[in-house]
């Protein structure tokens, strides 16, 4: 019995690090297409849709924290699916946009513009560092291995919040140089 867990630990654990490589590196493929794809004017929407996911992101992670902490497990739960489940609606609308727009330069100058780039750039580099945190705090609440969840919540949490606010701190500000 013990042989059959741990052989189901090494897939989960197999497959968490295949998704956590193939998912950034699957997007970076997919914006660096020079090619624009016509998907139809509705796409210069969804940087404002993924603004607003951003927001109910860090809200629901911010809930989840609550609930937790206040031993609601089942609402804890509904909470960190519902940022997950966002989570990845957010990836597939953000690769859509960019898919079928060209990026959008910051127009900002001044003190702004070093601020912006470091908001981006940690905003990046993590929210590829975050995708493997995440999974794995996915896969330890769902199989019930609780002590491990907690491990990796303490690195996948705080990660995923900044990202999540970064994510829309960065929104707005380039929200002014979005063309219609």
């Amino acid at each position: 019995m013990e042989t059959v867990l741990i052989n189901k630990q090494k897939k989960a654990n197999q497959l968490i690090n295949i998704l956590a490589a193939v998912i950034p590196i699957t997007v970076a493929v997919l914006l660096g297409v020079r090619q624009k794809v016509d998907l139809g004017n509705w796409t210069t929407y969804l940087p404002h849709i993924n603004g607003i996911i951003n927001s109910l992101t860090a809200i629901l992670l911010i809930a989840g924290l609550y609930f937790i902490r206040q031993k609601n497990v089942s609402a804890h739960r509904l909470a960190m699916l519902s940022a997950f489940t966002l989570g990845s609606v957010f990836l597939i609308t953000y690769v859509l946009y960019h898919l079928a727009n060209e990026s959008t330069a910051f127009g900002g100058e001044g003190w702004i513009r070093p601020v912006y780039y470091f908001l981006l750039i940690s905003h990046i580099v993590l929210s590829v560092l975050v995708v493997w945190f995440v999974l794995r705090a996915l896969y330890f609440a769902l199989s019930g291995q609780h002590q491990q969840h907690r491990q990796v919540v303490k690195w996948a949490y705080p990660i995923w919040l900044y990202v999540s606010i970064t994510g829309v701190v960065v929104y707005l500000m380039i929200k002014p140089y979005y063309m219609h």
